[in-house]
């Protein structure tokens, strides 16, 4: 027995070791999934970016992140496509009409608050903060550094303190 750290191994080639592999990450990625495309059905996107991993399993590189963060980086890209593909709110009749719930009241501030983030503040914010992601793991979904990541963050917060007139 040794004290050597473990090494990161790609995704299995076979389908059950792939299944075991994805398992532990599939809870980030529903959230994330939930948090860019609300509207859309995460689970669709969650099956969708599985079905991209698997096709795509043989270009994940452990250098560039962990294999949380390869698969939502996929599950962000997928929801992106689904937010994309969602009727514009124009298009409602009485029956999709939304209706008003007072215990959703604050949800509903918080969410108005973050749709006026830019879309890299959002997908900060929802790696960070929704999807428990480090500053590293967020930076390799968002494809630049961590000092970014950090900026971000700090912008997306003063802007979102702005919004909710939260004092410190």
């Amino acid at each position: 027995m040794t004290d050597e750290p473990a090494v990161v191994v790609g995704p299995p080639a076979d389908g059950a070791g792939f299944v075991e592999w994805v398992r532990p990450h599939l809870p980030a990625m529903a959230r994330l999934a939930g948090r860019l495309a609300v509207g859309a059905d995460r689970d669709d996107i969650v099956q969708d970016a599985l079905a991209r991993a698997w096709a795509k399993r043989s270009l994940y590189d452990a250098s560039r992140g962990t294999p949380s963060a390869w698969l939502l980086a996929i599950t962000a890209d997928q929801a992106r496509k689904a937010a994309r593909r969602l009727r514009p709110a124009g298009e409602f009749d009485e029956h999709d009409r939304p209706v008003s719930r007072p215990d959703l009241d604050a949800r509903v501030d918080v969410d108005h608050a973050l749709t006026s983030l830019s879309a890299r503040q959002r997908l900060a914010v929802d790696c960070y903060y929704f999807a428990d992601l480090s500053i590293v793991d967020t930076a390799a979904v968002m494809g630049c550094s961590e000092g970014t990541v950090k900026s971000t963050l700090s912008d997306a917060r003063s802007r979102l303190r702005a919004l909710l007139e939260v004092s410190e």
